[in-house]
């Protein structure tokens, strides 16, 4: 009687370990301008393993299902035994596990007392193996896998309301993933697969005032419980591109405007020099900060003079400081989106201020002196100011200026200017030496 007790309070401590072990809760919720909004939908991407799954209102947790041998989970070239899924579960679940070679392999399920219900043994080739477990008339059961001079045991509980099976348990051998590294475990929703170091993605949505749509894009690591809480702005996503990344590792959202994606942010790429000196055509992309301030290069983004943005080319949508996959804005594109907004096809055509409320709907809501813009297309335009050519900068909080790599009236590159309290959209052409904002769009 005192060895059956002393076996049950054992068994007892290494469920109550495992059990509590074996999720991960995400929990979302958003802001925006600094107030709670409910969530439309999230969408969850497996950045490492691949795949996806979605949340939608009211749901805003997501559980995710890992290994309870959290040591074991990256070492994907040792023998190893994955956390069965689901757990609990009714009638039966999967195990997967990995041998790194050749070897005989024996199987042993026990009971919650340590009683022997199972064993079955096999010889299997190298790689990802999965059989499905069959649950007899117990509750808890322990099923140790033993291979060479390694062995695991994994803890695994039925919610079977009756006994199935006339109460005996089984195991059946599904396959061999064709020597795999690793494993994937299984999230409740659709299938979606996560192990411990796996990139997630994680893009919000949102309905705002007026019924526009917001959207914002997080990436994360999890290795426990988290809350996440999203910053909706106005604009979405552009599917399948949430971000796109410099050459030195800045990270721009994107927003899709029409048929166009567009970056969010204004580029800040490159090496800042002196508002004095003269951007050259060398080995390093140059920017002029504000004030020769680098914070300003990080909240509004770099100024630049039009030949080092184009990289000193002048074809029309060239690449320049762009990053792979994206160009310089040219001047149809600049007419094409003031279009979709409400610019007639004339009114683009023409040049200084143009058009309605177009540039209201471009502005970003915050960072400009009134802060009353709707930013309605997501385009989040900041007000950077700009560099005047000769060793100095202006207007900052008041003009927004953007090069495209189109050129004019002799060899003038055409630009955009946004300022404050004015709805309309600005449309010249001036000298290569100013520097101004950069705004990239997709090829």
């Amino acid at each position: 009687m005192k060895t059956k007790i002393s076996l049950l309070v054992l068994a007892l401590g290494f469920l109550l370990s495992a059990f509590g072990q074996n999720t991960i809760e995400l929990t979302f919720t958003a802001e925006n301008n600094e107030q709670n909004v409910p969530l439309d939908s999230i969408l969850i991407e497996n950045l490492t393993q691949g795949g996806d799954t979605t949340l939608y209102a009211p749901d805003d947790v997501l559980v995710l299902y890992i290994s309870g041998i959290n040591d074991e989970l990256n070492t994907k070239n040792n023998f190893f035994v994955s956390q069965n899924y689901p757990n609990p579960f009714i009638d039966k679940t999967r195990i997967n596990f990995f041998v790194p070679e050749k070897e005989a392999i024996t199987i042993t399920v026990r009971d919650l007392l340590g009683r022997e219900l199972m064993q079955q043994q096999n010889i299997l080739n190298p790689g990802a193996h999965s059989f499905t477990f069959y649950s007899g008339s117990e509750k808890y059961y322990f099923l140790t896998i033993r291979g060479g001079k390694s062995s695991q045991t994994i803890k695994m509980l039925s919610a079977n309301s009756t006994p199935i099976n006339k109460g005996k348990c089984k195991i059946i051998y599904i396959e061999n993933t064709n020597h795999k590294k690793g494993f994937k475990f299984k999230n409740t929703k659709n299938d979606f697969v996560f192990h411990l170091g796996d990139k997630l993605q994680y893009i919000g949505y949102a309905t705002l005032l007026n019924d526009i749509t917001g959207s914002d894009v997080l990436i994360d690591t999890p290795q426990a419980n988290e809350n996440y809480q999203f910053a909706i702005l106005n604009g979405i996503i552009c599917p399948g591109i949430p971000t796109v990344e410099d050459v030195d590792g800045n990270i721009y959202r994107t927003v899709l405007i029409g048929s166009q994606c567009w970056m969010k942010e204004n580029l800040k790429v490159g090496i800042m020099i002196n508002a004095t000196e003269e951007m050259t055509d060398n080995a390093s992309i140059e920017k002029y900060c504000y004030d020769d301030d680098p914070e300003n290069c990080n909240i509004y983004g770099g100024l630049y003079q039009w030949n080092e943005m184009m990289q000193y080319v002048t074809e029309e949508g060239v690449q320049g400081i762009c990053p792979d996959g994206w160009h310089v804005s040219t001047d149809d594109e600049w007419k094409q989106l003031e279009m979709y907004l409400g610019m007639s096809q004339s009114e683009a055509d023409t040049t200084i201020w143009r058009g309605t409320d177009e540039g209201e709907k471009l502005k970003s809501n915050n960072l400009w002196y009134n802060g009353n813009s709707s930013n309605s297309s997501g385009f989040t335009a900041l007000p950077g100011g700009y560099h005047n050519g000769n060793g100095s900068t202006g207007h900052l909080s008041d003009f927004g200026m953007w090069w495209t790599s189109s050129e004019s009236y002799m060899s003038r590159p055409w630009y955009r200017n946004l300022r404050n309290n004015y709805e309309q959209v600005y449309r010249y052409y001036y000298d290569k030496r100013c520097g101004y904002s950069v705004r990239c769009i997709m090829d």
